[in-house]
């Protein structure tokens, strides 16, 4: 290997090219992608997934294509719906790649050379500027005032002054100065691809939402089974042949599958996925709706996240001067400038020009020697114009001046309020030494301004707070003292100081506003695990290459869309367009009503399937001497045909005022409320309005108990127990729309969408039942007018139930 001390003579072509053949290209290890057709695959065969195909498959068992057929096309849309919203979630270590740039200058045969950053081998000499990227990890050889932004790999805010043998990694860039520099590792073997590594290993969770619906997929499929046997069993105690008692029973259990379920629950994501990116939040993940909705806990970066990523000058001590002089010589001591609009080289540089140009500060001056900052020296100066103009630390700026009085009290109240001071002082001489104290000039990252009062929303909602960040634990603690983030108990801990076991860290830090500095790659993935073994829903925000592994390990990763990295972006499952950590809170709201939605369509959908399964159970109970109220089609009709548009609509039901107020509902989403609301009353009164109407217009036909109605009266009854299921699900799902509310109370302009939704099920009903072909294939008919009456009785059945609940439930409360 080339050393650093022959660094200027560089590598010959012959021994690049030897290096290349024996070491490879400086390339990071291609991602393993899954092929588009496996994910599309993923999408039909989850357990739901599966589910609906074999209940495909017993329909066409049974005798039933067009139901076999129908059930398919369900599964492939959504599966197909899926797979196109999520498409591009998996390229998280592909983008690592981008961040190794094209090119790179180096010196071989003693000649400057520029060539692809992929031909660099161990040993090249490579020539670094302001504005370049690192190729390759390096040790630094002959360095000029020379200053690394390594925050994608650290979090580090501040650019650091690497100095000669020290190391500068791949994927950090050059934001000041000159250096020769030695290639000691490439492609594979840098400190980039190893987080990248990291980033492929850690695995997303399943979201609360996936494990919540699999719970209930499985309970519905149970009871599909245990009914369908049940079923089975009393043909054949009614003497039906077994071969047809066999279909009957699968077409029971066929009935019992909600198969309107999936897509509702794709498409109201989906829906909620929009909303949030009108308000900035781009989910990447569909299921993330929900889960950041149920999070329990914020780790959130600072720079750029809490702070606006811009250092400011707050304030100007300049005792018997003018603040104008004293930003003169601190700029003329600096190398960073606002140059056409933009920022060039240190940010904290940045912002003394800035402050210097609006206070008019003659920043004229010719420099004849520049003494760069140094982290010995921890100051700065320059020569111009024969006078010597310095910046630095106090500590090391002020033993250089003579007394000053009262600079001990501005120092520490500049202090106090968080801010990064600086010491400015000037000589006539061109030494440093008996200098003239100019002033103090206090500087900070200010908070977004938004950041106080979304932090206090969060405390409301019972969501858990934490700092993670990089930065220097005083300058973290500041930041959370400033935003009102740091808790009673005031714990700053540094990652050093974290402790090895993870029941331990998880102990440590279950608690609110928590700040952790000097954190590693390695400590967010343990940190993020260690809350999740806890029991929480961890959300975690980033922006830089070391946020990847932990933004996937998290339940819900989130990037900053505006300053953050492609890779924390592909990582993440939430990306904020606007890097506002207000926007958390406002996705965490449409989140939590978006798992207020999904109770709505699933006690909708659960409430139909009551109704659905009631005429089964009256025939089997009555011994085949009550006929069968509905087909099996006709409930396949319900599912996908009338139910689907108004179980979307309340899906986009908007937030209720007081959703972010206490904590997160994240127990089950099929809880004892539920199931009463459905199985004890709504139910029943659908399920009573459907029978009766089904039975009175039998009677008025001329039937009674056990005789065998004409098939025409049986399609018109048929038919108007269809329809009373219908009308039924018309307040039904109003009534969904709140679980403490009666229907009188709520307000039609808030959801718009459940009219329309309402308007199509009315025109499909008619289609149902009016159009002969498909009423035909059904088994219903179009009802006559005195059964259209006995149908219209669902909607006040439904309605006086619903509100009788309500107000039992509200004198118990």
């Amino acid at each position: 290997m080339t050393s650093v001390s022959r660094a200027g003579s560089g590598l010959t072509a012959a021994e690049a090219a030897a290096r290349l053949a024996a070491d490879g290209p400086n390339t990071l290890p291609a991602a393993r992608r899954t092929r588009p057709v496996v994910l599309l695959l993923r999408q039909m065969v989850h357990f739901f997934a599966l589910l609906l195909w074999g209940a495909s498959g017993l329909a066409l068992l049974a005798g039933m294509p067009q139901l076999a057929v129908a059930i398919v096309v369900v599964v492939l849309l959504n599966g197909v719906f899926a797979f196109a919203q999520e498409y591009r979630a998996d390229r998280a270590a592909q983008r690592l790649g981008e961040l190794i740039p094209a090119n790179a200058v180096v010196r071989r045969d003693g000649r400057r050379l520029q060539i692809s950053a992929a031909e660099l081998v161990t040993g090249d000499v490579v020539l670094l500027e302001a504005g370049d990227r690192v190729s390759a990890d390096l040790e630094l050889a002959d360095v000029h005032a020379l200053a690394v932004n390594e925050s994608m790999l650290t979090g580090e805010s501040r650019p650091v002054r690497p100095q000669h043998g020290d190391h500068a990694y791949a994927g950090t860039f050059v934001v000041e100065g000159q250096a020769e520099a030695v290639v000691l590792v490439t492609g594979p073997r840098t400190r980039l691809a190893a987080i990248a590594e990291l980033t492929r290993e850690a695995s997303r969770p399943p979201s609360p939402l996936a494990v919540q619906l699999g719970k209930v997929v499985r309970i519905v499929a149970g009871i599909a089974l245990v009914v369908g046997a049940a079923f089975f069993g009393l043909a054949l105690l009614l003497g039906m042949d077994p071969g047809q008692g066999f279909l009957f029973a699968i077409g029971v259990t066929v009935a019992l599958v909600p198969e309107g379920l999936l897509p509702t629950v794709t498409l109201s994501l989906a829906r909620a996925a929009q909303r949030m990116a009108a308000k900035n939040a781009l989910v990447r993940h569909l299921e993330a709706v929900e889960t950041l909705g149920s999070a329990t806990f914020i780790c959130t970066d600072k720079t750029g996240t809490l702070t606006r990523n811009e250092m400011a000058v707050a304030d100007v001590w300049a005792p018997g001067r003018s603040p104008a002089e004293v930003m003169r010589s601190a700029v003329l001591s600096s190398t960073g400038r606002m140059s056409d609009g933009k920022p060039v080289g240190d940010p904290m540089e940045v912002a003394l020009h800035v402050e210097a140009l609006r206070l008019g500060a003659d920043l004229s001056g010719e420099i004849t020697r520049r003494f760069p900052f140094d982290p010995v020296r921890r100051r700065a100066s320059v020569v111009a114009d024969g006078h010597l103009h310095l910046k630095g630390a106090p500590d090391t700026v002020l033993p250089l001046c003579g007394d000053v009085p009262g600079v001990e009290e501005a120092l520490t109240r500049m202090s106090a309020q968080g801010l990064r001071v600086l010491a400015v002082a000037g000589a006539d001489a061109a030494e440093e030494r008996d200098l003239d104290f100019l002033g103090l000039v206090g500087l900070h990252d200010p908070p977004r301004d938004d950041v106080a009062e979304a932090i206090g929303k969060c405390r409301i909602a019972g969501i858990k707070l934490a700092m993670i960040t990089g930065d220097h634990p005083g300058t973290a603690r500041a930041v959370a003292e400033e935003v009102g983030l740091l808790g009673a108990e005031e714990l700053v801990v540094t990652g050093a100081d974290l402790p090895a076991d993870d029941a331990a860290l998880g102990e440590l830090l279950d608690r609110d506003g928590v700040v952790v500095a000097r954190v590693t790659p390695e400590d967010k993935l343990r940190i993020a695990r260690a809350l999740r073994s806890r029991g929480h829903v961890v959300a975690m925000t980033g922006d830089g290459v070391n946020d990847g592994p932990a933004l996937r390990e998290a339940d819900i990763g989130i990037a900053m869309g505006a300053s953050g990295t492609d890779v924390a972006r592909e990582a993440a499952d939430l990306v904020l367009l606007d890097d506002h950590f207000a926007t958390i809170v406002t996705a965490v709201e449409l989140g939590r009503a978006t798992y207020a939605n999904v109770r709505r369509f699933l006690t909708y959908h659960l409430t139909d399937n009551v109704a659905e399964l009631t005429p089964f159970a009256v025939w089997a109970l009555s011994g085949g001497t009550v006929p069968l109220a509905l087909s099996v089609l006709q409930v396949l009709a319900l599912d996908i045909g009338t139910d689907l548009l108004p179980a979307l609509a309340l899906g986009a039901e908007p937030a209720n005022p007081r959703t972010m107020h206490g904590p997160a509902r994240t127990g089950n989403l099929v809880d004892r409320r539920l199931i009463g609301r459905v199985f004890a009353v709504l139910g029943p009164a659908q399920a009573s309005a459907e029978m009766g109407a089904f039975i009175a217009v039998l009677l008025l036909g001329g039937w009674h108990l056990g005789a065998a109605p004409s098939p025409a009266l049986l399609a018109a009854a048929s038919g108007t127990a269809f329809a009373a299921v219908v009308l039924g699900q018309f307040a039904n799902a109003v009534a969904c729309r709140s679980e403490t509310r009666w229907v009188g109370r709520l307000r039609w302009r808030t959801n718009p969408l459940l009219l329309g939704a309402l308007a199509f099920e009315a025109v499909m009903l008619v289609l149902f039942l009016g159009l002969p072909p498909v009423a035909g294939v059904l088994g219903g008919s179009f009802p006559p007018p005195a059964g259209w009456a006995l149908a219209a009785l669902a909607i006040p059945a439904m309605v006086l139930a619903d509100a009788a609940h309500k107000a039992w439930r509200a004198r118990r409360a």
